[in-house]
């Protein structure tokens, strides 16, 4: 039987955790209209396949600064990573 040392359990645990958070955190949301976005957070980016980018692009917003009255949004035309689904 192979022995398996209770710290190289703990660290690929650890480890895998840690990847699953980044991974989740690094997943943009995409919504159909500007409108559906609620709490836009500092940092915070989503997809808006609302048609008001050239074909192909996907307008992006985020969250860019911060001001008195909340966060400011930035908007950008960025390159569809995936096709289109219906």
């Amino acid at each position: 039987m192979i022995k398996i040392p209770p710290k190289l359990v703990s660290n690929l645990v650890l480890g895998g955790l840690a990847l699953f958070a980044l991974a989740a955190a690094a997943m943009a949301q995409q919504v159909s209209r500007e409108q559906d976005i609620v709490n836009l957070r500092l940092g915070q980016r989503i997809r808006v396949d609302d048609g008001s980018c050239p074909a192909g692009p996907v307008k992006e917003i985020s969250g860019a600064k911060m001001t008195p009255a909340g966060v400011l949004a930035h908007r950008k035309c960025i390159p569809r990573l995936s096709i289109k689904k219906k």
